[in-house]
């Protein structure tokens, strides 16, 4: 009996995490602590939208002097994936001596869409062109785990000479507005040569020269298989990677920027600032995410914060705007669920917080504009500090892939105007959520994503699709 007495209830072990949770909350780095790089506030410049993304993109390409490097989750064969890799070879012929190089990740290069025909993927489009046009636009394919589903490349952050390009989006049709629909991302441009050299160190000293990372534009590349060994070492050393920068005082009409890199639980660089920037928030949070699926300690944050009386603002996009949504109309595959599944994680959270939503200290804003989707991220805390990243404020971001992020710290509130101007730009396409209870229910979803939930919620897989994606 003393020892059925002893034996720790699933309450109190529950308590036991959240202490250990708040233990290690208090003894995360003051955000004053960071360094940075001064970089005058009249060098950073607020895209208004993915056509004006593409156009500066394709602008700073054909304007190249020295460099042109470009990451990404993927670069898409389309219309305006090779729009872009046609830009890069026209300035290579332009310009002899330009180093130009392209990052994305292994796997996703070689494998078609989800749910269509297997194909040889995006790889084949870059063969194809390196066959025509010759050597010097070399597309480098880099493997962040043995299996893309474990942890993918998503970095963020196109070198061009001495500016960065920042924006959350990769490079096909819908990122880049090439034709009817649009996916909307955030997109800055920031004009700070040691800014560049950091993001660019780290591409081409840590990543490119690595066993396990090989040009994807030829024909003779080694299989994953083979790849193996060096891919788990890989990954141990990005584990412990870092962008490396002189740090500056801020000076005035400056602004200090942080640039962040984390992969995994442990040493997680980005995980750190990304909660120390909800905690420290006193007035003000706007949080944005495409896929409502916080990981744990993000949303005890969040929880934490609303309670406390900080005003929080979540900004996400409808089912309907998320890049996996299937139209009922249409034949329904697995993937598809996913919509559904972040909006019955959204329908929890904004129950569990209606007096909060009611007071207004919690504003949802849902997005929705035509059969456009929605891909924004990244963090506004008060009025001075920023976060613009690729991270989706997700488990899978938080545990398995490898992300980056640039920390905006404005203490003289020179960029107030232009997060104000972007953040009205996003609002207008948005309806603010009054209560949870006009959020749809599993009900009255189509069924086929009606039976695929309810069997993933009796057998509790749902919890660990949550812990995936």
């Amino acid at each position: 009996m003393d020892t059925l007495r002893s034996r720790p209830t699933a309450t109190s072990r529950l308590a036991s995490v959240w202490q250990r949770w708040r233990e290690r909350a208090r003894n995360l780095p003051a955000l004053e602590a960071l360094p940075g790089i001064a970089v005058p506030a009249i060098d950073i410049e607020t895209l208004a939208d993915p056509a004006v993304f593409r156009e500066t993109l394709l602008t700073l390409i054909g304007s190249a002097r020295r460099r042109i490097l470009i990451v990404a989750l993927y670069l898409q064969d389309d219309d305006a994936g090779r729009e872009i890799l046609a830009a890069l070879y026209a300035a290579l012929k332009a310009r002899p001596e330009l180093e130009i190089a392209v990052f994305v990740d292994w796997h996703r290069a070689q494998r078609g869409l989800i749910g269509k025909a297997k194909s040889a993927g995006n790889a084949a489009l870059y063969q194809d062109m390196a066959q025509r046009l010759g050597a010097g636009v070399t597309v480098y394919g880099v493997p962040v785990q043995r299996r893309e589903f474990l942890g993918v490349l998503h970095l963020k952050g196109f070198v061009i000479d001495d500016t960065v390009l920042y924006s959350g989006a990769s490079l096909n049709d819908v990122y880049l507005h090439k034709h009817d629909r649009y996916r909307l991302d955030r997109y800055h441009l920031i004009r700070s040569d040691e800014l560049a050299n950091s993001l660019a160190r780290l591409l081409t000293e840590t990543i490119r020269p690595d066993p396990a990372v090989h040009p994807l534009d030829r024909a003779d590349r080694p299989t994953t298989a083979r790849l193996r060994p060096a891919i788990a070492h890989f990954r141990r050393t990005l584990a412990t990677a870092r962008y490396h920068f002189a740090n500056t005082p801020i000076g005035e009409g400056q602004v200090s920027i942080t640039p962040l890199l984390g992969l995994g639980l442990r040493h997680n660089e980005l995980n750190r600032v990304l909660l120390q920037l909800v905690l420290q928030a006193q007035e003000r949070l706007v949080l944005f995410t495409p896929y409502f699926n916080l990981p744990g300690p993000l949303q005890r944050a969040l929880r934490h914060k609303i309670r406390t009386g900080c005003h929080v603002t979540i900004v996400l996009g409808d089912k309907t705007a998320n890049d996996f949504y299937i139209p009922p109309e249409e034949p329904f595959k697995t993937i598809g669920a996913l919509p559904y599944l972040y909006e019955t994680n959204l329908r929890r959270f904004c129950k569990a917080h209606q007096k909060a939503i009611d007071a207004g200290t919690l504003a949802v804003h849902i997005w929705k504009d035509g059969n456009n989707t929605f891909h924004l991220k990244g963090l506004l805390a008060d009025d001075d500090r920023a976060l613009l990243t690729g991270n989706n404020l997700n488990p899978r971001a938080w545990r398995l892939d490898l992300e980056n992020g640039l920390l905006l710290h404005d203490p003289h509130r020179r960029l107030i105007a232009q997060h104000q101007v972007e953040l009205e730009r996003i609002l207008a396409h948005t309806t603010r959520l009054q209560r949870f209870d006009a959020l749809e229910t599993v009900d009255r979803y189509p069924a086929p994503a009606q039976r695929l939930i309810k069997r993933l919620a009796r057998v509790r897989a749902d919890r660990l699709i949550n812990q995936m994606l």
